[in-house]
């Protein structure tokens, strides 16, 4: 019998179908996300302790990253470079 670890994440945006937009690339079959109001709920699902470990790790940096990009588009609207 193999057993799996499982962890949910819930994180809280201003517009989470933005983020999840952004994040469903790096997603892996292991990854499960959805939208429930304003948060983004994901459930990672690994079969070793260390794989859930890492998979949570890299999930937490590119929500940093998105969360990071998407202000910054959203406070540096001057598309003119003149």
């Amino acid at each position: 019998m193999t057993m799996t670890r499982r962890t949910t994440l819930r994180t809280t945006h201003d517009d989470p179908t933005v983020v999840a937009a952004a994040l469903a690339p790096d997603n892996t079959e292991s990854m499960h996300t959805s939208v429930e109001g304003d948060e983004l709920v994901t459930t990672i699902e690994r079969d070793s302790t260390g794989g859930l470990h890492s998979t949570v790790d890299d999930y937490v940096v590119n929500v940093t990253v998105a969360e990071t990009v998407i202000e910054a588009t959203r406070t540096h609207t001057d598309t003119n470079h003149e």
